[in-house]
This record gives C-alpha cells, sequence and structure tokens, in this order.
C-alpha cells in the first residue's frame, strides 16, 4: 500500500537499483549540475499551507479518498495503517479548517493544524473527523516520511553534519537530507533559513487527555490484580495464559502507577491497542480506577 524506498524518483540510482544520493561537500551547498537533474524535485502537496508540516508534504495519489464518520471509524483505519506498518500522511478538511497527521511504520508521529501541533493537533484531526471532514491517506516513501518526522513548530539552526537526517528549509527551497547526503529538494519555502532534524527514531504521537482520558488517569491495583503478577499462583498462569506478556507487562505498568499514555510513550505501542486491555482488567476485577 505505501510506496517503499527504490521506487523511481526516490533518488540518483547506483547499479543494481539502489539510490545514491549527493552529499554536498559543505552545508548550504547546491547539488552540482550534472546531478541536480538526477535529484527528485518534489512538489509540494499543499503550498500555501501556513503550517510547517503541511507546506513541505510532497504531492502524493492517495490511496484512500472520502473517508466520512458515517462509513469510516477512524480509530479501526488508524489500527488498520498501524498494523500495515504504514507510511504517508493524513489530510482531514472541514470547510477551511484543516489538519495533517504524518504517519512512520503506521504510527502517528506528528501534526499540525492552523493553531495546533503534536498531540493537540491529532486531536483536531480527529474532532474535525467527529464533525464531518474528510479524510485522505497519501503514502510516502519511509525516507520522506523520517526526514519530515522532525516537522514541528519551530525551525533550528542549520548544522550539517555526515548523520544528519532532516529538512533544511530556506527562502529558496527545502532540501531533504539522509544521514547528510541530499536526497530530494522541494520548492516550499520559509522566510528564514532552518532545520527540522528527524529523531533517530519517531516517537508515537499520545491522544490528549480531553479525547483519551481513561489513557491518562492513574488506575489501582485490585487483590486479583495483585495475585496476577506473583508468579506462584494459579491466578497468574490463567492471566499470562489469557492475556499473554503484552497483558502481563501492561498489567505490571499500572502496578507501578504508570497510566497507559505513559506505558504507550515508554513502550512505543499504540493506545488503540492498550484500550481493550484496559477495559477487560476493569471488568474482571484486576484494576479499579484511581
Amino acid at each position: 500500500m505505501s510506496q517503499g524506498e527504490g521506487q523511481p524518483g526516490d533518488g540518483l540510482r547506483r547499479e543494481g537499483g539502489r539510490p545514491e544520493p549527493h552529499r554536498p561537500e559543505a552545508a548550504g551547498n547546491e547539488p552540482p549540475e550534472e546531478l541536480a537533474e538526477w535529484i527528485p524535485d518534489l512538489a509540494p502537496m499543499f503550498p500555501t499551507a501556513s503550517p510547517f508540516l503541511a507546506r513541505f508534504l510532497p504531492q502524493s495519489p492517495p490511496t484512500h479518498a472520502g473517508l466520512k464518520v458515517h462509513f469510516c471509524d477512524l480509530h479501526a483505519f488508524l489500527k488498520y495503517l498501524h498494523e500495515a506498518a504504514w507510511y504517508g500522511y493524513l489530510h482531514a478538511t472541514l470547510g477551511d479548517q484543516s489538519a495533517y497527521v504524518l504517519l512512520f511504520e503506521g504510527r502517528t508521529v506528528t501534526a499540525a493544524a492552523v493553531s495546533a501541533t503534536g498531540e493537540q493537533a491529532l486531536g483536531e484531526l480527529l474532532n474535525l473527523y467527529e464533525q464531518g471532514a474528510v479524510l485522505n491517506a497519501h503514502p510516502l516513501p519511509p525516507t520522506y516520511a523520517h526526514v519530515l518526522s522532525g516537522v514541528g513548530s519551530r525551525a533550528w539552526k542549520f548544522n550539517l553534519t555526515e548523520d544528519f537526517t532532516g529538512l533544511h528549509a530556506r527562502p529558496t527551497g527545502a532540501i531533504f537530507y539522509v544521514r547528510g547526503e541530499i536526497i530530494a529538494t522541494m520548492p516550499a519555502t520559509l522566510p528564514y533559513e532552518g532545520a527540522f532534524p528527524a529523531p533517530l527514531r519517531p516517537q508515537t504521537l499520545i491522544l490528549p487527555s480531553s479525547l483519551a482520558g481513561w489513557a491518562h488517569r492513574p488506575y489501582a491495583m485490585m487483590l486479583r490484580g495483585r495475585d496476577a503478577l506473583n508468579p506462584i499462583l494459579d491466578v497468574h498462569r490463567a492471566f499470562r495464559a489469557q492475556y499473554g506478556p503484552v497483558g502481563l507487562a501492561l498489567l505490571r505498568a499500572l502496578h507501578d502507577r504508570l497510566s497507559p499514555a505513559e506505558y504507550a510513550m515508554r513502550s512505543d505501542l499504540a493506545l488503540h491497542d492498550l484500550e481493550p486491555l484496559v477495559q477487560e482488567f476493569l471488568k474482571t476485577g484486576y484494576i479499579r480506577e484511581g
């Protein structure tokens, strides 16, 4: 469903079809003319958008278009994309309102709306969708998704190193870097020069408490829950057989007074995978709110 690395237009080709992006000799250098034609110049999907993330999203035909709340459950769709380890971005629009969310390995890793970024912008996309927004899903090569994963609310001073991965934005255009090498350019600009370094492994966004209150509150252990953590008891063996290592690890985290959201961030898990377990633990008397 996603466009993988090694697709046409991803970079200069070596023999055997692997991309060989250009490595500039110094920060700010443009690609030499003889190489520039081999480095893809990406067209921006939303060239007039004000959020930084939206401004640098490349054009990409959607794999899913026209999704609406009355026939597509967004949480189920996000779970589907997570299981598929999908790379790309979601765009929701309702009237003159828009929100954008970037996915990396099927995980929501950065987001933007007119007045919000990060978790709040992810919440904005969900709110717009619930109000009737139309949602499209646009795939990206993994390298492009990684480069864009560092785009947030502010740009940093640009310092090109041999391992720099991220976006270099300037008044004359933007450059996509992977490990210090140019892999693409884009005629999208900032009024000043700045950099958006990409994290080594992008972290999953967690929904704000206004939309996922259950994930941000603490839970207390019931006697049955404490027994389930004791390896010498039958209830522990029954619990492990029913919920497996994933359920056991979550119960231990709740015992240590971590909220599900904190545990999800530390363990790089998706909240929609934890919610059914938390609800089941509540119903079966392993934990209680508080």
